[in-house]
Parts: structure tokens; C-alpha cells; sequence
């Protein structure tokens, strides 16, 4: 593959409502567009899904453009690949920064698929052409909360994320269960609890919840392996599986049942992959997370998405749920609780540019020689 420049866009980004968790609060949204060009003026894009500040995770928007600018970059460029892989494994000599490395590898994908001509979902070995998509209710009073998921229901969505914490939990969800008795729930705690939390935790089993989602540490594995055993509902794990050794290390202790897979976090497809057939050959069911992406990022969950194990309604949501405007010129669209796979080269999408302009802080073009 011959790069002729990388251009990185840091935009922003106001949400139609504000996210809310726990941790934080996000009103407007930054993140890094990638656009990576070859020789021939074909360009393949990626996304940074860092957050302004490290609430998340340690990155944050002004480290992934450091370290994409002074870092990967160039490490990139030291000698020359034929693949994405290559530069996946290449990025293995540098720790962490996993969304940085995410950004420029998935604008590598893309690229390459463009340049073959096929759907990168073909690419990774993709088969399902709907997509099943799920939605996040945001905090408020338990009337917003109910009002909220009857309105993501008759938009057909089948899976419906309710964020808890401490004191913010049971009667939360009893009060979404009685709404919805069949209706398919899960909870994130974002780590908000700790093994003191167990009889809470336990106080969830009664409302058949289809997982909870990291409710210990960030970078645990050990305290969830001894909260799976005292608990029925099935843990899935986010933060704390960063690379394949994390997920190696979860199977050998049984700390989970389920992961959620995101690309930003695990640093591109080379290790969503890898991730993905560790969790096939054990049995642990995996879906695809969302990090309130703009349309770049969400062009290449729908893809990550098309593998045949992805049976659980992912974050995959409309554009149009956090956006006025996307920076894509087909906004992702959800019917019925299903986004249909995107059947143009490479992401299937294109950038809005003018759109892109209007959201744009600052831009920089790299060259690659």
C-alpha cells in the first residue's frame, strides 16, 4: 500500500440532548476524522473516538492527534506494508493509545477494500445483511426514562441499555421491566460498583436483565470473575478487554459471558478480530458498542457487525439520534430495529465535506514521504 498524505480533521459537534453517565456529561462531541490517500487520489477514512477529557478512558482527543501526528505516523511510514495487519501488528510496539491506533488502522481498511473495489465487510469475512441495533436510554426521572423507551420501541429497536449506578439501580430497572416485561434490557454500570455491591448486584437477577455491563473496575478481570459466580445475570465485560491477552485472560478465569467489542477501544480490526475468534472458540457472545461515533465511525461498526456472531443488538443507532447533520453524505439510517449492511466499496460511505468544514477546529495534511 502507498500512502501519498494522511489528513486529520479534529471536529466538533454539538448533541441533540446530552449524553449522561455517572463520570460525565457530554454536550458536544469532538473526535479526529482520518482520511488516508494514495497515489492514485483514493482515500479511506477513519475515526478517533476519544472524548475531550479521560473519562472514558486515559486518551483523549489532544493525545490521539499527538499520537498520531508524532507517533504512528510515522511509524507507519518507517518501511512499507501490503496490509492493514501489518500496520496493526506494527502498532504492537507502542502501548496503549488504542483509539489513536484505531483511527489510522480503520482508514487503512477502508482504503484497502476501496482499492480491491469490495465491501470491507466482505473483507473481514462478513455475512449478515441486517444489522440488529440497539439503543442507550440516558438518565432523567423514571417518567423520561419509560417515556424514552417507548419512543426507541415503536422505532423498532430490540435492545434497550439502561445506565446505572449505586442508588440509580433497582428501581430503575423494575420500574422498565414492569413497563416492558418482554422487552430485551441491559444495564451499564460504567464500573460504578465494587464486590461490597454484590447484594445489589444480585437484586438485579430477578429482572431476567440479557447482561450488566462492566460493573467493576476499568482494568479488572479478576473481582468480575468472583462477582460471575455469585450473580446469574451474565457479566459483559467493555474496558477491561483492551487487547487479545485481556481476552485470553477473561476465558481462563470465566469472567464474563459476553463482550462488548468496540474497535476504538481494542485498537482497529487487527485486534477486534482476534478478539472476536477467542470469544467463538469459548462460547462467549460479543456485540459491537458504540462511543456516540459521528458517521465514519458508525460506517465501520456496521461492517465490524456483519460477522456471523454478532447475534446481539449492537449500538448501532441512526445518525439522527445525536445529530442534526452528520458529516457523511448517507446518514445511517435504523428501520425497525435494523440497519441494512452497506454495499459500496470499502465503508460505503463518503464525507460531507462541506458539512465537514462547517464542524472542522483544525486540520492538518501529513505527507507521507
Amino acid at each position: 500500500m502507498k500512502i501519498e498524505s494522511i489528513t486529520l480533521h479534529v471536529i466538533s459537534m454539538p448533541l441533540k440532548k446530552p449524553f449522561v453517565t455517572h463520570l460525565q456529561t457530554v454536550k458536544d462531541r469532538e473526535g479526529i476524522i482520518v482520511e488516508v490517500r494514495d497515489s492514485d487520489g483514493m482515500c479511506g477514512l477513519g475515526e478517533g473516538v476519544a472524548f475531550s477529557t479521560p473519562w472514558y478512558t486515559e486518551e483523549t482527543v489532544n493525545t490521539s492527534f499527538h499520537m498520531l501526528k508524532d507517533v504512528l505516523i510515522p511509524l507507519m511510514n518507517s518501511k512499507p506494508f501490503h496490509h492493514p495487519e501489518e500496520i496493526g501488528k506494527r502498532f504492537e510496539a507502542v502501548r496503549g493509545n488504542a483509539m489513536a491506533k484505531a483511527a489510522l488502522e480503520m482508514a487503512l481498511w477502508d482504503l484497502y477494500a476501496r482499492q480491491q473495489g469490495e465491501p470491507l465487510w466482505n473483507m473481514i469475512g462478513g455475512t449478515r445483511k441486517e444489522i440488529l441495533a440497539g439503543a442507550v436510554v440516558g438518565s432523567g426521572t423514571l417518567k423520561e426514562m419509560v417515556a424514552q423507551t417507548e419512543d426507541l420501541v415503536k422505532d423498532g429497536y430490540q435492545r434497550i441499555k439502561l445506565k446505572i449506578s449505586p442508588g440509580k439501580d433497582v428501581g430503575i430497572v423494575r420500574e422498565l421491566r414492569s413497563h416492558f416485561p418482554n422487552l430485551s434490557l441491559l444495564a451499564d454500570a460504567n464500573s460504578a460498583y465494587t464486590l461490597e455491591d454484590i447484594t445489589k448486584l444480585q437484586a438485579l437477577d430477578e429482572f431476567d436483565l440479557e447482561m450488566i455491563e462492566q460493573p467493576l473496575g476499568v482494568d479488572d478481570l479478576i473481582e468480575h470473575s468472583l462477582l460471575q459466580k455469585e450473580i446469574n445475570t451474565p457479566i459483559c465485560l467493555d474496558e477491561s478487554i483492551v487487547t487479545p491477552h485481556d481476552m485470553k485472560s477473561a476465558i481462563h478465569l470465566n469472567s464474563c459471558g459476553v463482550v462488548n467489542i468496540k474497535l476504538g477501544r481494542v485498537g482497529g480490526y487487527t485486534s477486534a478480530l482476534e478478539i472476536y475468534r477467542l470469544c467463538r472458540e469459548n462460547g462467549i457472545k460479543v456485540w459491537c458498542g458504540g462511543m456516540i461515533e459521528f458517521g465514519v465511525s458508525r460506517a465501520h461498526n456496521l461492517a465490524l457487525s456483519t460477522l456471523e456472531g454478532f447475534s446481539i443488538p449492537g449500538d448501532i443507532s441512526s445518525s439522527s439520534k445525536y445529530w442534526e447533520e452528520d458529516i457523511i453524505t448517507s446518514p445511517i439510517v435504523v428501520r425497525n430495529g435494523v440497519a441494512n449492511r452497506l454495499e459500496g466499496a470499502g465503508i460505503g460511505v463518503e464525507l460531507n465535506r462541506a458539512r465537514l468544514k462547517e464542524v472542522t477546529l483544525y486540520k492538518e495534511t501529513l505527507s507521507s514521504h
